[in-house]
């Protein structure tokens, strides 16, 4: 696939998820693995309005070399290729009910979310908690690094989540999957609800295991 049509599959797809809510103003970000870098969306700019062209390259080592400047989040992204060799994209996200679970002071740090539904299960899995880091700060790539070896989404203390996938479209829809969990769980939260059963999400995982 060409670095054209790359380019436009993320303004696409960013314009998709702005236009619906799951993100909004100047926040998120995107990247795509290329065959001589990676493809990301720039600081400053809105996932509602990219233009193609503009979308930042960076090459292999990680310098910027054509387009705007990149993200100041992207050693987030950077942090999750190098843990994750068959990650092909990464989505961040202020995804609002995602947001609304990393403040809570009483979630597990290990697993923010229960299993409430089979495609959270099969799309995301577990949903670790990194501990604060003020936005930019590289400090927080430390903090992803470990936890990136084993979790291809996990949930920003105070700030959102970041999900990589085999490909673009994989990553936005286990984002969106992320975030329509978030939402079931507020909903619920302090009624009487049924999780699926540690059995139930063993089989999940042995018939759908994450690639990611």
């Amino acid at each position: 696939m060409s670095d054209s049509s790359d380019r436009e599959r993320i303004a696409r797809l960013g314009k998709s998820m702005f236009d619906r809510g799951l993100t909004f103003g100047s926040t998120g970000n995107i990247s795509l693995r290329t065959e001589d870098g990676w493809l990301m969306t720039p600081t400053g700019s809105s996932l509602g309005d990219l233009d193609p062209a503009q979308i930042s390259k960076l090459d292999s080592d990680g310098r910027h070399v054509a387009g705007d400047a990149p993200t100041k989040e992207a050693f987030l992204h950077v942090t999750m290729y190098e843990q994750r060799p068959n990650c092909r994209a990464v989505v961040h996200l202020h995804s609002t009910h995602s947001v609304a679970v990393s403040c809570l002071h009483d979630i597990d740090p290990t697993n923010a979310l229960p299993p409430l539904t089979p495609y959270y299960v099969m799309r995301i899995g577990e949903l670790p908690v990194i501990p604060y880091f003020a936005p930019g700060d590289p400090n927080l790539a430390e903090a992803l690094r470990e936890t990136a070896l084993k979790h291809h989404a996990v949930l920003l203390a105070n700030h959102g989540p970041v999900v990589s996938g085999v490909s673009l479209e994989d990553a936005v829809y286990a984002s969106e999957e992320l975030e329509e969990t978030a939402k079931l769980f507020l909903m619920t939260r302090g009624l009487k609800t049924r999780a699926l059963t540690p059995d139930q999400v063993a089989e999940l995982r042995a018939r759908f295991p994450i690639k990611a």
